[in-house]
């Protein structure tokens, strides 16, 4: 594809070529109309058509060569710069009338050589430019003596001005393009390391879960294998029960990561009511209240699955470790936020002296919940007393975060 600055030095140069040979054919035309049949004629209709071939061969002359392809300015292009800039001076001197062509070799000799050596080329090409307008004129005359230093001086500014302003916008270009690689690059990796955090948040939900309670009731069936076996049998037909679910939630997990309880249909409602069933048992009961005023099921699958497996999260922690008889999942939808909450009777604890996420798999429940809430604009809170239970709150925004629209209820804490 071609860059809009090449395109634009394409155009520049056609412009350039096509006034040299204006000046070059007005100049031939003046000399040969106000000097007809001189000696020196055959010299300039030569020497100008030298000229002519040279310009219109200038591109094939002057690229580099296959030694030097990446050479600028290639030494070819040098010769050939030399090369047309003395046979115009031997014009000049023949004829003074072919000065102005070397208003498109300014051009040239900035486009091709280092910016000092271009301005020295500027320079000598202007005082031959004066000297023949003076010859012309046939006198001094300070306009032709002041006029054409300042013509180059302009040109040359402006030429060069332009040039550094390309320069830099192709700076600019590489670093933004850099940029956007650097970018891309880096939201690739840190989209890697979140898929790694889900991934291991939807782990410890479900199979991690899983199976720390199937480890509990095969424990406890353990230890009533003699003396009371049919209780034994319940704990192990639980454990079977928790395992067989654990094997639906590994094939969907696979499949794709949805939660199993709401892959059945039934909407987050109907996934609590069942999570609710598979966690009571003998030494815990767990109850569900819904508050949505029917609008549960129009919640975003993104939000029912965030707080199925908080709940399931918060259900682990309280089977694991509150030693609670009763649990409560209460689900609140309002217009703008959908709240559960939590609660146990359970021996509570300090939420100050919690464990970091690093320190165990008992650790990892709160932090993956606030995480998992963090993603969606939510929040976690918990309030727990040691001997008096625990209330676990996670709030989530139905609307974009930092959305603030005065009179919305609040959801209760």
């Amino acid at each position: 594809m071609t860059k809009p600055y090449d395109a634009d030095s394409r155009w520049l140069g056609a412009v350039m070529h096509a006034a040299f040979f204006l000046l070059l054919g007005g100049a031939l035309a003046r000399f040969l109309l106000r000097h007809p049949g001189e000696p020196r004629t055959p010299w300039i209709l030569a020497l100008s058509l030298v000229l002519a071939l040279l310009h219109l061969l200038g591109p094939v002359l002057s690229g580099p060569g296959p030694s030097d392809p990446g050479a600028r300015p290639a030494r070819r292009r040098l010769a050939w710069l030399g090369l047309v800039v003395a046979v115009w001076m031997v014009l000049v001197v023949l004829a003074p009338s072919f000065a102005w062509c070397a208003v498109p070799l300014f051009y040239t000799g900035l486009r091709t050589l280092p910016a000092r050596v271009a301005l020295v080329l500027v320079t000598v090409l202007t005082l031959f430019v004066v000297a023949a307008q003076l010859r012309l004129a046939g006198g001094f005359d300070p306009n032709l003596l002041l006029a054409p230093p300042a013509v180059a001086a302009i040109a040359a500014a402006v030429f060069l001005h332009t040039e550094r302003q390309a320069a830099r916008q192709r700076a600019l270009i590489d670093d933004l393009i850099r940029t956007r690689r650097e970018l891309a690059a880096s939201e690739r990796r840190e989209g890697t390391l979140a898929e790694r955090q889900r991934l291991s948040m939807e782990i410890h939900d479900t199979l991690a879960q899983g199976l720390s309670s199937q480890r509990m009731l095969l424990q406890a069936a353990e230890r009533v294998w003699e003396s009371d076996p049919d209780k034994a049998r319940t704990h192990v037909r639980g454990a079977a029960s928790v395992a067989e679910h654990n094997l639906t939630e590994a094939r969907r997990f696979v499949h794709d990561l949805a939660p199993a309880d709401l892959a059945r249909g039934g909407g987050l409602d109907a996934a609590l009511r069942a999570l609710a069933v598979r966690e009571s048992g003998d030494h815990l009961t767990v109850r569900v209240h819904v508050e949505d005023g029917g609008r549960a099921p129009l919640l975003p699958d993104r939000v029912q699955s965030a707080l199925l497996r908080i709940a399931q999260g918060a259900l682990a922690n309280v089977r694991e470790h509150a030693g609670a008889a009763t649990a409560a999942l209460t689900l609140t939808v309002l217009d703008d936020q959908a709240v559960l909450d939590v609660t146990d009777d359970g021996h509570g604890f300090d939420p100050a002296a919690l464990p970091d996420a690093g320190s165990g798999v008992r650790g990892h429940g709160l932090p993956a919940m606030r995480a998992r809430l963090r993603q969606l604009g939510g929040t976690l809170t918990v309030e727990s007393t040691p001997g008096e239970g625990t209330v676990l709150s996670a709030a989530v925004p139905l609307e974009a975060p930092g959305t603030d629209r005065p009179g919305r209820r609040k959801a209760p804490r």
